[in-house]
């Protein structure tokens, strides 16, 4: 019964459930909707619209309804209406002393906000259409709903128009953004045009009493919890004029925003002009201005500044695709008009365009003035067997406050913008095409041409390079533009490229032109050196693998990257201060012999050189001509080319240098000829001296010194880096001061496979030490126990110098290994260095078998502290009456910590006198491998560095207490000593033939000797070991010779031996050392000696 009442029940809620699950308030999960109201695949609606205000549109949009046809509507034009209608970040404006629509806070910038040079705010408007009402259109309307964003930016953002929106207005400093909800109809007319009319609602800002000054409040709005006054409104009108076909002349969107409320109101604002253009979802229809093509293009080619005679541009059958790749949206450099020698409004004229005040300031140097290509589209065509192209693009000229990005997603029409439309042939690698300045067809002066460069020079590195020229009137110097890309950018862009008229991929070449001049730089610097030629027969640097000539392109691909450099540097020699600011040196190989770019073993070769290809090895002869061989000896030069970029203020002369030069890989050097921009004023040009053609400085030099392949243990794996500059250092304004510096340490590509790197070999050289320093301190345990009247003399402060100094890396590695533990996770991982090398299972073993010789060398030390203890407790026993006679460690330990004491108070005044009379001090801090800043404690480094110079004078107790205890026997095995002392100085040893690391590839946690402290400096390692030596043979001495003077003493002064005899130690009785050892165990005179132990302690 409880059952089917349950079945009832349930049947029962059943359909409201199914009815409560199907109710979508938010339309969340709404599907989209075809033209006609049913489920398609067009745009997903905004929301669902009741058109209420049906009224109002009908009323407000009176003319545009009666201009309207009849609109021909089906699937696919309903479905491309919303993207079509939609643009993003045009231009808006009022006319001079209208009534200001939002307020604008300028406080984000200080001070006098029209300072030339300041960003200045952007007006931009974008609109989106949110809904399309097509199940019930009129026959001349159609029902449309969306969103006006509209914004005064300084750094060029605008509304965001998402999904779900409300009318909003947000004004912080910098930035005021207002969004306005509407709806409408969209209709079309006989003028060519789609007009949408709307009326919308709004949350426009209080207005105050104050005429002058209506927004007193919006000063400051970046405080806590600031929320605008606003006033709601729904008396907004917005009216938008779309072109039906775009082309060159109609592609302009026209709108104007008004006000309906009576000027008395505080809600009145006068109109607003939108202008903006069509997007990427129309459809450019070329040809429509033919005419004007041949205007400007005809005779084709048209002979500007660039073309010459016409080699070394782009011929192939990918044009379309190669354009899309390198100037869509990008930046285009501007050449200045140095060569301008008209009158200085021409000169310093941008082109045909109307240009405001930060550009007219660069006096006709533009600098940081671009130009970027915009709405790039291109039709690939074979018209009687050529191949040609139809293009269509937009220029617009970007002022050096204004942020590339935002000038690339701009849509605004104006003075500052050239639309343009041409031909490209491939005969001529030319395209030529005619610019339109603004909207219009009234302003179309301008001739644009345009080419992809495929063979570069030292001068020559620009993919795409063009100029603009005048038509007829408004003469103006011609502009020239260019888009240079670095080495790396230049093939990943151009792999493989296909472009939409199909063909093969794009060769590239490069003619050699500084090698001459590149091999009388090597020829100066490279005079013969016995030395220098020894050297080179025993070390080993980048050069070609062997191999067939199949695989020479492989092999100088490889031979490229591993010349490549990637990696911090530092001056050279390393500055005493600490660095600020450490530059980043970037080396980036362009070509080498014959190959441009990269090349693999999987693919072809992209980026060979072309036939008309120059690449010539150079002879080191100035006499002999090159060689135009094909194949390149491991003996013979490279020719290469590169691009350096160097970051810092301090190397601005050199930031940015095209290199071309010769690379000899039996030495690692490469000399190279350096072309450099020149940053000068117009005026200034015109007296300087051996400017190439492209106004380039090319009186550079630079050396690279690349470190050997081999002995990287010995030999610093860090290249060496010097450019000058060959003008006369007086009066020549381009000369600049030598630039020296060494870089970090680097890697080539085999190497990385097989690493083995400095810690390596410092970690096996440790294991080799603590074995040696074991096996010493065995025959010293094996000697004691067969010499046991020799055992109470040894020092135990010595033994416990080398405890601690055994003691402390097993605490500390402990330490650091959980450090290294817990920095793997959360924040810490995301820094860590790309070659985990730390945590390798070479390096793990390493430590591991590291920690466990210290182990065995601490146990063994405690051992040998333990005998001798007992050996003097066994000695108190024999002697309870006379406590002088048993050697003790008190003054020893007393005059040790006093040498020490002093020592070590003389080098931290002398280390605090030396920081302190640098020029430059530090910030108290320093930064690690990983990236991480650290406070830096000087007299703590002081100190730990001092602890390990104590290790490293062991013998110190040792030869004290000799000489306090007059001595006449042996207590230290000469293996013993001299084994630990050299044990000790072999880190020196090392450090001093080893070339000093600046940073290694790990963090500073070194195992043998921590070369970065400012302690361990090429005189400590002479210093140390010369005072470790003096106390191992005052040892040798002590131990050898004294036993002579004693007994010599003791036959002559016998009188003053006597009177010393209860403080002069006497020799042990002989005996065995088993029965010795015996008597030291527990039991043996048990109770005498826990008297004397207690009493000792």
């Amino acid at each position: 019964m409880v059952s089917r009442n349950l079945q009832c029940i349930g049947a029962f809620l059943l359909p409201i459930f199914a009815i409560a699950a199907s109710f979508d308030p938010f339309h969340q999960n709404q599907q989209p909707m075809g033209p006609m109201g049913g489920a398609g695949g067009g745009q997903v609606p905004f929301v669902p619209h009741e058109y209420v205000r049906f009224a109002d549109v009908k009323r407000q949009c009176r003319s545009v309804l009666s201009s309207a046809t009849e609109l021909t509507f089906d699937a696919n034009r309903a479905n491309a209406l919303m993207p079509e209608l939609t643009f993003v970040k045009g231009d808006w404006h009022q006319d001079a002393d209208a009534v200001p629509l939002m307020p604008f806070d300028g406080t984000d910038i200080a001070g006098d906000n029209t300072t030339a040079g300041s960003p200045e705010p952007l007006p931009l408007a974008s609109f989106t259409l949110t809904h399309v009402d097509v199940a019930r259109r009129g026959k001349t309307s159609l029902n449309v709903s969306g969103v006006l964003g509209v914004a005064i930016s300084r750094n060029g953002t605008g509304p965001e128009m998402g999904q779900y929106v409300s009318p909003e207005l947000k004004v912080w400093p910098g930035s005021t953004e207002l969004k306005i909800l509407f709806e409408g109809i969209y209709t079309e007319n006989e003028d060519g045009e789609s007009v949408v009319c709307m009326v919308g609602d709004a949350l426009l800002p209080e207005r105050g009493s104050d005429v002058g000054n209506p927004w007193e409040w919006a000063t400051n709005t970046g405080r806590d919890n600031f929320q605008p006054p606003v006033t709601k409104d729904d008396k907004i009108l917005l009216v938008l004029r779309y072109p039906k076909t775009l082309t060159l002349t109609t592609r302009a969107v026209r709108g104007e925003l008004t006000s309906t409320n009576a000027k008395s109101e505080d809600a009145y604002f006068d109109a607003v002009h939108i202008l903006s253009q069509l997007g990427a979802y129309s459809n450019y229809k070329f040809g429509s201005e033919e005419k004007l093509v041949d205007t400007a293009c005809s005779p084709h080619p048209y002979h500007d500044g660039i073309l010459g005679d016409g080699r070394g541009f782009y011929k192939g059958d990918s044009f379309c695709g190669i354009l899309d790749r390198f100037t869509s949206e990008d930046v285009l450099a501007v050449v200045p008009n140095w060569r301008c020698n008209s009158t200085a409004t021409t000169c310093k004229r941008l082109g045909p365009f109307e240009t405001d005040k930060s550009i007219d300031v660069t006096d006709g140097v533009f600098t940081d003035v671009g130009i970027v290509m915009q709405d790039v589209r291109c039709e690939q065509r074979n018209a009687g067997g050529e191949s040609t192209a139809r293009v269509s693009a937009m220029f617009r000229a970007v002022p050096p406050w204004q942020h590339k990005y935002t000038a690339g997603k701009r849509t605004g029409l104006s003075g500052m913008t050239l639309s343009a439309e041409g031909v490209w042939r491939a005969s001529t690698g030319q395209l030529c095409m005619v610019g339109c300045l603004g909207v219009g067809d009234k302003a179309c002066h301008s001739r644009v041409c345009l080419y992809v460069q495929t063979t570069f020079t030292a001068t020559r590195r620009s993919i795409t390079v063009g100029q603009i020229t005048s038509i007829g009137s408004g003469e103006h110097f011609p502009l020239t533009m260019k888009r240079t890309v670095h080495p790396t950018e230049l093939w990943n862009r151009f792999g493989g490229v296909n472009g939409g008229g199909g063909g093969a991929p794009m060769s590239m070449a490069y003619n050699y032109t500084k090698v001459r001049k590149a091999g009388e730089f090597l020829r100066r610097s490279e005079p013969f050196d016995l030395g220098t030629v020894l050297a080179k027969s025993l070390l080993s640097y980048p050069r070609l693998a062997a191999g067939n000539l199949a695989s020479d392109e492989v092999s100088l691909s490889n031979l490229a990257d591993d010349l490549t450099l990637h990696v911090a540097a530092v001056p050279d020699p390393f500055p005493r201060e600490r660095l600020v600011d450490r530059p980043f040196f970037q080396l980036e190989v362009l070509s080498l012999g014959p190959l441009v770019g990269r090349t693999s073993l999987q693919q072809s070769t992209p980026f060979a050189a072309s036939s008309s290809s120059t690449w010539q090895p150079v002879s080191t002869s100035a006499s002999s001509p090159p060689t135009t061989t094909t194949t390149t000896t491991e003996s013979s030069l490279l020719n290469v080319s590169a691009e350096l970029s160097l970051s810092g203020e301090a190397y601005a002369n050199v930031s940015r240098l095209f290199l071309e030069g010769v690379y000899n890989p039996m030495n690692g050097r490469m000399y190279l000829i350096g072309c450099r921009s020149i940053q000068a004023s117009r005026q200034s040009f015109s007296t300087l001296k051996d400017v190439e053609d492209d106004g380039m400085d090319c009186s550079i030099e630079m050396r690279v010194e690349y470190p050997p392949t081999t002995a990287r243990w010995l030999i610093n794996p860090t290249a060496k880096v010097l450019i000058t500059s060959t003008r006369d250092p007086i009066g020549d304004p381009l000369h600049f001061n030598t630039t020296s510096l060494q870089t970090l340490p680097i890697m080539y590509s085999e190497q990385r496979q097989d690493i083995l790197s400095r810690r390596s070999v410092e970690g096996i050289l440790r294991i080799a030490t603590l074995a040696a320093a074991i096996a010493a301190e065995f025959t010293q345990l094996m000697y004691i126990k067969s010499n046991t009247d020799v055992m109470p003399y040894v020092s135990l402060v010595m033994l416990g110098v080398q405890a601690v100094g055994y003691s402390v890396p097993l605490i500390t590695g402990a330490e650091a290994l959980f450090a290294r533990i817990a920095a793997g996770d959360g924040a810490a991982a995301a820094a860590a260095p790309s070659y985990k090398v730390d945590k390798s299972t070479l390096y793990w073993t390493i430590d591991c078998v590291v920690k466990i010789l210290i182990l065995a060398a601490f146990l063994l030390t405690l051992r040998l502290g333990q005998k001798v203890w007992r050996s003097r407790i066994r000695l108190l026993t024999r002697s309870p009456l006379e406590p002088g006679r048993v050697p003790s460690d008190r003054k020893v330990l007393l005059y040790s910590s006093g040498v020490h004491l002093v020592g070590f108070t003389v080098i931290l005044l002398a280390h605090y006198v030396s920081v302190y009379g640098r020029p430059v001090h530090d910030d108290g801090s320093y930064m690690d491998a990983r990236g991480g800043t650290h406070a830096l404690r000087e007299w703590a480094v002081t100190l730990e560095e001092y602890v390990g110079m104590a290790q490293d004078f062991f013998l110190l107790p040792q030869v004290i207490g000799n000489v306090v205890w007059r001595i006449n026997c042996k207590p230290l095995k000469k293996s013993y000593y001299a084994g630990i002392t050299a044990v000790r100085l072999l880190p020196h040893l090392y450090d001093y033939v080893k070339a000093p690391a600046i940073n290694p590839y790990f963090a500073e946690e070194y195992e043998f000797v921590n070369t970065s402290l400012d302690f361990y400096s090429r005189l400590g390692d002479v210093a140390i070991p010369v005072v470790a030596v003096a106390l191992a043979a005052a040892v040798y001495v002590q131990q050898r010779w004294n036993y002579k003077i004693i007994s010599k003493t003791v036959k002559t002064q016998q009188k003053k031996l006597q009177h010393l005899g209860s403080r002069v130690y006497e020799r042990l009785p002989s005996m065995s050392s088993a029965n010795f050892e015996a008597e030291l165990v527990s039991g043996v005179n048990e109770g005498v000696g826990l008297r004397r132990d207690t009493s000792l302690s």
